[in-house]
């Protein structure tokens, strides 16, 4: 979902150390009022501003990529044939865990696959001082403070050292990159040897604890996150936005089917998806689309984790082509396109820089306003249109 900030948030972060120690003093009071010792509060001690870590909060590729840019990386050969090798070597653990959560070991690899490359990349980022330095920033200062308050739990129940923690820019840590209020409500101890361990070169507590995730969110056995579908002429792109849920029968009755030409496949409640524009390829998304979605709420990221358990359990590549002659939009010109829509009497939400539902809701506003083709797609044409 679109956050919506101030304006003056959308420069670079441009915070100190001294501004982060003074955060830090102040901070501590609030820990100890949350249950934290000042014993455990000490491993803040030194705690060392990280600007790389906002810079790249700014940056994330799942919302600065294009669709088939994060594609062809998440989805690569190299990475589905990683991907066969992993799911050889750790079989039996892949199939205990299905077995527990009815979660499909293609789809936990997918996980893995994305968040740390099967474990090869699980990030070397001291987590207390990313999460410190986050909330500090104050982007999104309350959410990064809880999760520092979480990760301090961590330390303090015995799990983890301060140095164990270790992982992304963002906080996420181990095999599948938990943030640490996820490890508190989902990390489980699979090996059974008395430590809920996501952090270890073992990845069997990591990869239980992802599908024990996924169930709890509300995972379906069986059935998938998508389909790629193709559309009828004369289709109301209206209707293409995961807020317009329908039976697969409706959308069948209106002309949709499957990519190949088949019937859609019935797995209740359903969605219209054009990740790349009416250009590109359509999916039709199901509940499993949104579990995967509250691990990572970027469409890109879902659609990779989803394509690659696909892929991984004998599926084809996506069939229709991508709008490849269109770049993404830059921060400035995400920016440009918000403010230009808003002034022109188009409701973004606010001025973030995030293509959410509300911008891209926007957008269709403006496109049919312009005869264009109402698929909410943040273009370069967009843009240039709105100049």
């Amino acid at each position: 979902m679109s956050e919506t900030i101030g304006e003056a948030k959308l420069t670079e972060g441009s915070g100190t150390q001294d501004g982060l120690n003074q955060w830090l003093a102040v901070f501590r009071e609030r820990a100890l009022a949350a249950g934290i010792s000042s014993a455990t509060l000490d491993a803040l001690q030194g705690a060392e501003y990280l600007p790389q870590v906002v810079y790249n909060d700014r940056h994330q590729n799942e919302f600065t990529k294009t669709i088939w840019d994060y594609l062809d990386k998440a989805v690569s050969d190299d990475r589905m044939a990683s991907g066969v090798k992993a799911l050889k070597a750790r079989a039996d653990t892949l199939a205990r865990i299905e077995a527990t959560y009815g979660v499909d070991a293609e789809v936990v690899a997918a996980v893995w696959g994305l968040e740390s490359a099967y474990g090869a990349v699980r990030g070397d980022v001291p987590t207390l001082h990313a999460l410190a330095t986050l909330a500090y920033d104050g982007r999104r200062g309350a959410f990064f403070e809880g999760e520092l308050i979480a990760a301090l739990k961590i330390v303090q129940l015995g799990d983890a050292t301060a140095e164990t923690l270790r992982g992304s820019w963002a906080g996420a840590m181990g095999h599948t990159q938990f943030m640490p209020s996820s490890w508190h409500a989902f990390a489980v101890d699979f090996t059974g040897d008395g430590k809920r361990d996501i952090w270890s070169d073992d990845p069997t507590d990591a990869l239980a604890s992802t599908a024990a995730y996924l169930a709890g969110k509300g995972w379906i056995r069986g059935a998938p996150w998508g389909v790629e579908i193709t559309l009828p002429p004369g289709f109301d792109y209206d209707l293409t936005t995961e807020r317009v849920k329908k039976p697969v029968a409706g959308w069948q009755a209106m002309g949709l089917r499957l990519a190949d030409g088949g019937d859609l496949p019935d797995h209740g409640l359903a969605s219209v998806l054009l990740p790349g524009g009416h250009r590109g390829a359509a999916f039709l998304i199901f509940q499993n689309f949104h579990v995967i979605e509250s691990y990572n709420t970027a469409d890109a990221y879902v659609i990779a984790v989803g394509h690659l358990a696909d892929r991984l359990q004998g599926g084809g590549p996506i069939r229709a082509q991508w709008p490849r002659e269109e770049r993404a939009l830059s921060f400035d010109e995400r920016v440009s396109l918000q403010r230009n829509l808003t002034a022109q009497g188009f409701d973004t939400g606010g001025i973030d820089a995030r293509m959410g539902p509300k911008t891209v809701a926007a957008i269709k506003g403006f496109q049919k306003a312009r005869g264009l083709v109402p698929d909410g797609f943040p273009s370069l044409t967009v843009l240039q249109a709105l100049q």
